[in-house]
């Protein structure tokens, strides 16, 4: 954005402090979609239009990030916005699956436990050495891509007939790899952060001065937000891991 002026004289919005861009508008119509998913879930059960509402939210999350870079429009707001609007769909999609009985709470509890358990090693990390983000794993990513292949699949699997049978099938099978290299990864991350709390593994410049768990999302996910792992990316970059780091390798230099 340019110049803005108002009945005070000119004032200038610097790149990272715009709030009317693009991939900011997109991030708020991802947002303004998660009453509308949990309504659908919750309400009629449509699981049809649900899942092609949690499909759209997730093109749109690469989306705003191609065009934010495309544009040159990365926000100080974007950083906010798109992590928790990640992180808010995987919790609404966990609550629809549980409150539906569709997977057990003990199931919800467990993937809250590593997110917990991660956050807290990721806490310590901040205090003792200015640390806010660890390197995502291969493992992670992986776990992501299951879980998130595994919930749309569960919620069209809730339904009567063969193709239901072989969706909840295929569902479940997703979730429970998902959820045992999900726990994995916080081992790896665990063991990542006992070494660099004792020298055994050197900082690099992402992680002393990154982006702080995306430096923010109320984090689904991490950045202060989402976050899963962005499978669309091979790059190994910084980031709090999580859930809600789904989708942010593709969006690294909206974040910076």
């Amino acid at each position: 954005m340019g110049d803005i002026r108002g009945s005070g004289g000119p004032a200038r919005v610097h790149g990272r402090d715009r709030i009317l861009t693009v991939p900011n508008g997109i991030s708020v119509a991802r947002l303004l979609g998660v009453p509308a998913f949990l309504w659908l879930v919750l309400g009629p059960r449509d699981d049809v239009p649900a899942v092609a509402l949690l499909v759209a939210a997730g093109l749109s999350d690469w989306l705003d990030g191609k065009i934010a870079r495309a544009l040159n429009q990365q926000s100080r707001l974007g950083e906010v916005l798109d992590p928790a609007a990640d992180r808010l769909y995987i919790a609404a999609t966990l609550v629809g699956l549980a409150v539906r009985e569709i997977i057990p709470w003990w199931l919800v509890a467990l993937l809250l436990a590593r997110e917990g358990t991660v956050a807290a090693a990721l806490a310590v990390l901040r205090r003792r050495l200015g640390i806010s983000a660890l390197r995502v794993s291969f493992t992670g990513k992986a776990a992501t891509l299951c879980l998130l292949y595994a919930f749309p699949l569960l919620f069209l699997g809730a339904h009567e007939g063969t193709w239901a049978m072989a969706m909840r099938i295929v569902g479940w099978a997703f979730a429970i790899w998902g959820t045992g290299l999900y726990w994995w990864s916080a081992v790896l991350y665990l063991a990542q952060a006992r070494a660099l709390l004792t020298g055994r593994l050197a900082l690099t410049p992402g992680q002393a001065h990154g982006p702080g768990a995306r430096d923010g999302p109320p984090g689904p996910a991490g950045s202060a937000g989402s976050a899963l792992p962005d499978m669309r990316s091979g790059a190994e970059t910084p980031q709090e891991p999580g859930i809600e780091d789904v989708g942010q390798h593709g969006k690294e230099q909206r974040k910076h």
